[in-house]
């Protein structure tokens, strides 16, 4: 109780100081349209409720899930030829996604070797300007490397600008971005940590991974996928080896839509207006790619849309691999009853990740998707990639892990590739790293370790 005041005074108090916040919750939710899952919104109700104080300031500073904004008029897809299924690009398109855009020269990494190459060749090449973007750079030697390389094309003349997430450059280890300012060129934190915290948006993380040198010209080259400018996910550490990831390389018009997405995300973390759409769009390619951005700029949930869809959709297997597995329900379900249904469900993912806290929250849906007759694989050492194949029309690669804040939270992008050949070159990638896993063998939760396990959901999908 506050000095002075009564127990009745104190419980009035308390109890005004409750219905305000409850208010404040429904209100802010109807008004930024904050759409939540059952889970979330109970979970933040009882927060409120039973810690009003603490409750309240942690919803106006993490509560954001979207960044409010009219629906933008779904581009108009190709026709798919007679006979041909083409749902992957429909759902996409009807989920305020890019027409697919044609590519060419597409390189799917090897190792963290070869994505070292193609990532400085890229750097090095650039003669007109370099927009990067990634959520941390590792304060090491190869994060040293990037930089450098930065800062000697500004010096040549070229406009290079870098975009790191404002809790990423905390994470990699605060390395001196002020350097390439220096050199000439520009830089920028999304939502650093310590500023804006009631806005809303301090929880929301820009997850994306992309590399566009030269854009708007024929020398225009893309370098994506799942890997952080740090040694881990290119060369490794001392006495460890480097973590498993996926990245791959491109050319062609695709190589605009990840400019013009990397246009509005700069603008958002330079609190600049936002960028008119161009006038000409990419030409539609019947035989494609596609830019699938997800999270806060996106009107609906995207890629979760786009992968309980391909659940629904696969008729004869659906390659999954990812490092944390913590999906929602839907998915789960999703996912489950492909596997029920006789369609190959096959989960990849690291025996133990970096993350203790999603290895022990992962347990209830590895049981659950085995029991329905998925199949279920732990990887040797750390694998760090995200990729899900959909029979042999739909490979998605790139920076989303499966779990809820990649899904809901973060901005994330990912390449849909519709090419048959090309999907079958990602299955093959997913072979390859398939080979050395072990399945993973169901064991029964006991009752304390059932009670952790729920908690670890409940409590998680806000984190």
């Amino acid at each position: 109780m506050f000095p002075g005041t009564s127990l009745a005074q104190w419980l009035t108090l308390h109890g005004l100081v409750t219905v305000v916040a409850v208010l404040l919750y429904a209100l802010t939710s109807h008004v930024m349209q904050q759409r939540r899952h059952p889970a979330a919104a109970i979970a933040w109700m009882l927060f409120i409720v039973l810690m009003p104080y603490v409750a309240l300031p942690a919803f106006l500073a993490f509560g954001s899930r979207k960044q409010p904004r009219p629906r933008p008029a779904a581009p108009s897809a190709p026709a798919a030829p007679p006979g041909v299924d083409d749902w992957a690009t429909e759902t996409l398109v009807a989920l305020g996604q890019p027409a697919p855009a044609a590519y060419r020269a597409l390189c799917i990494h090897a190792d963290g070797a070869a994505a070292r190459a193609a990532l400085f060749e890229t750097l090095d090449a650039a003669s007109a300007t370099i927009d990067l973007c990634t959520f941390l750079v590792g304060r090491d030697a190869f994060g040293d490397a990037v930089l450098e390389r930065l800062c000697a094309r500004a010096r040549a003349g070229v406009r290079v600008r870098l975009l790191v997430d404002g809790l990423g450059h905390w994470m990699g280890g605060r390395p001196r971005l002020r350097r390439l300012a220096e050199a000439g060129g520009e830089w920028a934190l999304f939502v650093s940590p310590l500023r804006s915290p009631l806005k809303g948006r301090s929880n929301l993380r820009d997850h994306r991974k992309l590399l566009v040198a030269d854009a708007g010209t024929d020398a225009a080259r893309l370098w994506c996928g799942g890997r952080n400018l740090a040694a881990e996910y290119f060369e490794g550490r001392p006495g460890r080896a480097p973590w498993r990831d996926l990245s791959l390389d491109l050319r062609g018009p695709l190589v605009q839509q990840a400019a013009a997405l990397f246009e509005a995300d700069w603008a958002f973390a330079r609190q600049q207006p936002a960028p008119a759409a161009a006038d000409a769009a990419t030409p539609p390619a019947a035989s494609g790619a596609q830019l699938v951005a997800s999270g806060p700029d996106q009107v609906d949930d995207t890629l979760h849309a786009l992968l309980v869809t391909a659940a629904y959709r696969a008729r004869r297997r659906l390659v999954l691999v990812t490092p944390y597995f913590v999906p929602e329900p839907a998915l789960l379900m999703a996912l489950c009853l492909a596997a029920r249904r006789g369609v190959g469900v096959e989960l990849l993912l690291p025996a133990r990740s970096n993350h203790r806290l999603s290895d022990g929250a992962r347990s209830r849906a590895l049981r659950t998707l085995a029991q329905a007759g998925g199949r279920v694989w732990l990887a040797p050492g750390m694998l760090h990639a995200k990729l899900a194949v959909v029979d042999d029309t739909l490979a998605l690669a790139g920076s989303a892990n499966l779990d809820s804040r990649s899904l809901f939270l973060n901005y994330e992008l990912m390449l849909a590739f519709h090419d048959r050949d090309d999907v079958r070159r990602f299955a093959d990638w997913y072979a390859t790293e398939r080979a050395p896993a072990r399945p993973y063998a169901v064991r029964p939760a006991g009752l304390l370790r059932d009670v952790a396990e729920g908690m670890l959901l409940w409590l998680g999908f806000q984190l």
